[in-house]
């Protein structure tokens, strides 16, 4: 029992789907970057698209805090 305690936190917690929740907020940046640049503004699709970041970006920081082990 004590060896497989000792294999669960040794785990990491790093997966797969990292890597797109990153790419996703990287994605949903140059979007925001570009509607902002625009000679005609959509101002919903600017709002949307600041609540996306939001929630990406703070998926983000949790997740780099949970990597380094710090929740």
């Amino acid at each position: 029992m004590f060896l497989a305690e000792e294999a669960a936190q040794a785990t990491s917690t790093f997966s797969g789907f990292d890597i797109f929740v990153i790419l996703f907020t990287i994605i949903i940046a140059i979007g925001i970057i570009r509607l902002l640049g625009a000679k005609k503004k959509n101002p919903f699709a600017i709002g949307f698209g600041l609540v996306s970041l939001a929630v990406f970006v703070t998926l983000d920081v949790i997740m780099v805090m949970g990597w380094m082990g710090k929740l």
